[in-house]
């Protein structure tokens, strides 16, 4: 049976949708790598429901993925690690079916068709980056991942912890991470109004924004959609009764935000250089 090339397989109006809302301008000319006999894998963007509905802009800085794109070029089964703290875990959530690495396994199944996907949940309250850290190792060499999605900076920003030591400690995890091999996606911190205006709040923040642009790696802006979302959508309430966890709806929009920023980021193409 003849190989057909992986963008044959992807239906054009996803493929345009995606592009345009990622404003990609150039993309490489060369042929979308051969694909093995098999069903074909259907790629396309996520798509954002009318409550977690934000500018691409404001979800994601894209950046290369190629472990996962490997993997689905040769319609391979993906594991992915989701670690953090409560925002991993689903603290608030009704259910640990609720929960954001939960949903998002099935949104990325509906996507990433022919692909059998698994998220592995490794999310502990109350762990700052270091710690998380230090656990992601274990986890990864016991789980072997493809994908590693590291949630983190919140704690670190209300305990206070240093930038300089928080910054050091993401740069080089994430080095770590990517010298075996594995794709890290950063996500970012969540928005609450009780830290809208903290200092050392928003210095975390840029502190990861800062450590994902530097490594190249993919980094979903979280704070900035919950806060489009906040302010635009007053009516719809995210947040758990502690006014600081999520509830059901904000973990369905943190893995709609994910899902989307992952699967829209497959199209992102290198630039050709100029002759």
């Amino acid at each position: 049976m003849a190989r057909a090339p992986l963008g044959k397989s992807i239906a054009l109006a996803a493929l345009g949708a995606a592009v345009l809302s990622l404003a990609v301008s150039a993309q490489t000319d060369a042929p979308a790598p051969a694909q093995p006999d098999g069903p074909p894998v259907a790629v396309g963007a996520h798509p954002l429901s009318a409550q977690c509905s934000v500018p691409t802009a404001e979800i994601a800085a894209p950046a290369p993925l190629p472990v996962l794109v490997s993997r689905l070029e040769n319609n391979q089964p993906v594991r992915i690690l989701a670690i953090g703290s409560s925002s991993t875990w689903g603290v608030g959530a009704t259910s640990r079916r609720k929960n954001y690495p939960s949903q998002l396994e099935s949104m990325l199944e509906k996507v990433l068709k022919g692909v059998p996907i698994e998220v592995v949940n490794r999310g502990v309250s109350g762990e700052t980056a270091e710690t998380t850290a230090e656990r992601l190792r274990m986890e990864a060499a016991l789980i072997k991942p493809d994908l590693v999605l590291w949630q983190v900076g919140t704690n670190d920003a209300v305990q206070r912890i240093s930038v300089e030591n928080f910054e050091r400690t993401v740069r080089n995890t994430v080095m770590i991470l990517r010298k075996k091999k594995i794709d890290v996606v950063l996500v970012g911190l969540q928005y609450t109004p009780k830290y809208a205006r903290d200092e050392h709040y928003v210095l975390i923040r840029d502190a990861l924004k800062r450590v994902a642009a530097e490594q190249n790696v993919l980094y979903v802006r979280r704070y900035q959609a919950m806060e489009y979302i906040s302010q635009t959508k007053a009516n719809l309430q995210m947040m758990a009764d502690d006014d600081f966890h999520l509830n059901d709806l904000g973990y369905q929009c943190m893995a709609e935000h994910v899902a989307q920023a992952m699967t829209a980021n497959l199209f992102v193409r290198r630039r050709k250089p100029a002759s």
